[in-house]
């Protein structure tokens, strides 16, 4: 016969199963709302190029600075970013006209609510899609951007959907996993003025917002945590001036850490940094990068 104090025991650890149990299931269907909820977006006309030098810019935009290929492929043909028991599936889908591709019948204005709101045809909102950067790109380089994807060569490969796992969908759900950019975005927010392509800080300013950097080391670019990324990634660095110099960073080394992965001390670079696509910045844009960090104000690790 069973004694009391197990019974109490099985009766204890039954309630704690079964609150779990309902806790995990309003997780779920709370994180289903968030992301079955759809927001219309107005049209917004951007001149799309077509002649060869605006391509030619999409692409760079789109391997170094921007870094659309980190996540699509350097075919834009999709892949898997992140297959995580406990964070999900998450798939870059394929950007051609390729079959399997969710954007092969995309008008110019669905590519422009893509990138700038972070919102697919019909209002649903994307995941993972750095929209919160890109609503940053001036007109031009946006319709720079789009000339090139919509110009590479189809790619025949099937996207598969993105899911959630429990601890993405917890989360998503305590607000501490930005995966839904179109809810964080000022969606009447106007493109930046267009920008002179040269090294000066306030190009670099630009760069930093475009290109990554904020949404990595944060708003300060003080470091720390990264909020949307893979759980393995390691902080990323303090890359204001307190961080730079406590790094003994110089311009020369900067530029070798951007084109190389190394660290002026000789280590490597976690491969969560993107070096794969800053290695293809121009002399001109690391520099314009470098002078802008040099305005931020000091602050310590992980101060946001």
């Amino acid at each position: 016969m069973m004694s009391p104090f197990v019974r109490r025991i099985g009766y204890t650890l039954g309630g704690v199963v079964g609150v779990v149990v309902l806790v995990a299931a309003g997780g779920y269907v709370t994180s289903e709302s968030k992301l079955n909820e759809k927001l219309q977006i107005a049209g917004e006309k951007i001149t799309i190029p077509a002649d060869p030098a605006s391509v030619a810019r999409g692409q760079h935009l789109a391997m170094a600075i921007s870094k659309c290929t980190e996540c699509h492929g350097a075919d834009l043909g999709g892949r898997v970013v992140m297959d995580n028991p406990a964070m999900g599936h998450w798939a870059a889908p394929n950007l051609t006209k390729g079959k399997g591709s969710p954007t092969a019948a995309f008008t110019d204005d669905d590519f422009v609510r893509a990138i700038r709101h972070g919102v697919a045809p019909g209002g649903r909102k994307l995941l993972m899609m750095p929209s919160s950067e890109y609503v940053n790109l001036t007109a031009e380089d946006l319709g720079a951007i789009i000339a090139y994807v919509k110009s590479v060569p189809a790619v025949e490969r099937e996207s598969t959907p993105s899911t959630l796992g429990p601890v993405a969908r917890g989360l998503l759900v305590s607000g501490k996993l930005p995966i839904l950019q179109a809810d964080i975005i000022d969606h009447a927010q106007a493109p930046t003025p267009a920008q002179v392509v040269s090294p000066r800080a306030e190009y670099g300013n630009y760069i930093t917002k475009v290109g990554g950097c904020v949404g990595c080391h944060g708003p300060t670019l003080a470091g720390g945590k990264v909020d949307m990324g893979d759980p393995k990634w390691p902080p990323a660095a303090n890359i204001t001036p307190a961080g730079l110099q406590k790094q003994a960073y110089t311009e020369a080394g900067f530029f070798t850490a951007l084109r190389t992965g190394k660290r002026p001390d000789g280590t490597t670079i976690n491969p969560a940094m993107p070096y794969r696509a800053t290695k293809n910045m121009t002399d001109d844009e690391i520099r314009a990068v470098w002078l802008y960090l040099q305005t931020v104000t000091p602050r310590e690790f992980g101060a946001r």
